[in-house]
């Protein structure tokens, strides 16, 4: 064998090693990415089959003790919030509190309609002297109410319940409202509540 032949042999040998390599890279990142699909398509189907509707029963449940909560909490602020920089916002949490009923109203139908029976345990209320403290709970528990709605309306849908979804829509709207009134009060931005975990 002389030396053309050899050095073509070589070189045939090393593009051989390459194009190897080059196989195999592509077989791990086929590999990486049909991994990385079945992950993503794994959880969306696990959000899809984690939430039944005694699944669904039982966290409209919560978010009716948080109403009963919000109801409890505008009452007692709206009578005791003192002094002339409070009048306006103590008007608007009576408000307040007359749409968080109508929301307990709606559900109560939803659990009932779902062949649930209703919660009738409120949230703990928290209670203050300061009326600045007192619209801070309150901030707060609109923030965790609205988090738990956005994932209610997704939960919802999951389950084909568009009409309860659509009723959340609207209950979702009014609590960022308040949301949005309480942070004004505070003289602050409307926080950005996210979405609750499922």
């Amino acid at each position: 064998m002389d030396a053309i032949q050899r050095m073509t042999l070589d070189a045939a040998a090393g593009w051989e090693v390459v194009a190897c390599a080059a196989v195999g890279a592509l077989k791990r990142r086929r590999l990486c990415l049909q991994y990385q699909s079945k992950t993503l398509e794994n959880r969306m189907t696990t959000t899809k089959r984690d939430i039944t509707r005694e699944k669904l029963i039982e966290a409209l449940n919560e978010d009716l003790s948080r109403e009963y909560h919000a109801i409890i909490s505008y009452v007692n602020y709206s009578q005791v919030l003192k002094g002339a920089a409070y009048m306006n916002i103590a008007d608007e949490l009576a408000i307040h509190a007359a749409e968080e009923l109508a929301h307990a109203l709606q559900i109560a139908n939803h659990v009932d309609y779902l062949g649930g029976m209703p919660s009738v345990t409120p949230k703990p209320v928290k209670t203050s002297e300061k009326a600045e403290d007192m619209l801070r709970f309150d901030l707060e528990s609109e923030k965790i109410t609205i988090a738990h709605y956005r994932r209610r309306v997704k939960q919802a849908e999951h389950l084909n319940e568009y009409a309860i979804a659509e009723s959340l829509r609207t209950i979702l709207m009014q609590e960022q409202d308040h949301l949005i009134a309480l942070a004004t009060a505070l003289g602050i931005d409307a926080p950005n509540p996210g979405i609750a975990d499922e």
